[in-house]
């Protein structure tokens, strides 16, 4: 079996003296291992680094089996997310998100997103803004969706400032007033109407803080382990953005 594909490349890990199993996500394939022969080398492993964007031929006897990859670079990030922290807890936060997603599950949307977030991670603000985006499509292709459009106990679709924790629906500042210590806060560039809204930096800690919430409960939990850390210390570069 044999096919074709661009990728983006999440990661390495060695295999034996110098192969690696790369793991990459493509739009038609999903998230898929293979073995590259040599990919330790002086001249292969810089292409295989996460954020970079890689023409990737995959070759099997069966489906199911491991398979081998051949690469070619066509797109090169990774040398310039290293040079800020933005960029290196950036690039781990996408690519733990990805990693969520069943092996060899074709998720096209989530694909193309990717592959905008990723030439977007130099900024703090504009990074957050798109990431925090890419959680919540994370959340609905996992089946998890929040229910933002309008509100969960009156229906209407303004002044819509809360998230039920229970529903993941959206909650009107009237309905939520009496409740508003157990809602979580709906920073206003998430609300609908909202799309055009430029966030600030402390926005978009809270919106983070919203989709940290659902992760856990319905990602991070059930698997036993924890939202990468890289998460946190994203979230902590938005902080000190806020304070500047």
């Amino acid at each position: 079996m044999e096919w074709t594909s661009e990728a983006l490349v999440l990661g390495t890990r060695p295999h034996g003296e110098g192969s690696v199993i790369l793991e990459v996500m493509t739009a038609e394939r999903g998230r898929h291992l293979g073995l590259v022969k040599g990919g330790r080398t002086r001249r292969t492993a810089p292409i295989l680094q996460p954020g970079n964007t890689v023409l990737v031929t995959w070759r099997a006897r069966l489906d199911a089996h491991l398979g081998m990859f051949t690469t070619e670079l066509v797109t090169g990030r990774a040398a310039r997310l290293i040079e800020s922290a933005t960029g290196v807890y950036g690039i781990q936060l996408l690519t733990a998100l990805l990693r969520t997603l069943p092996e060899r599950d074709p998720h096209p949307a989530l694909f193309e997103a990717a592959t905008i977030v990723v030439d977007h991670l130099n900024d703090p603000v504009d990074a957050g803004r798109l990431l925090v985006r890419f959680e919540l499509a994370v959340l609905e292709e996992l089946g998890f969706a929040l229910d933002l459009a309008a509100c969960a106990a009156t229906g209407v679709t303004e002044n819509l400032v809360y998230v039920s924790p229970k529903s993941a629906r959206a909650v009107s500042a009237a309905a939520g007033a009496p409740y508003r210590d157990r809602l979580l806060p709906l920073p206003a560039f998430l609300a609908p109407g909202g799309e055009a809204l430029a966030p600030t930096a402390a926005d978009l800690v809270a919106a983070f803080q919203l989709t940290g919430y659902f992760l856990e409960r319905h990602v991070a939990e059930p698997r036993g382990e924890p939202l990468t850390p890289a998460r946190a210390q994203f979230i902590e570069r938005l902080r000190s953005a806020a304070k500047a």
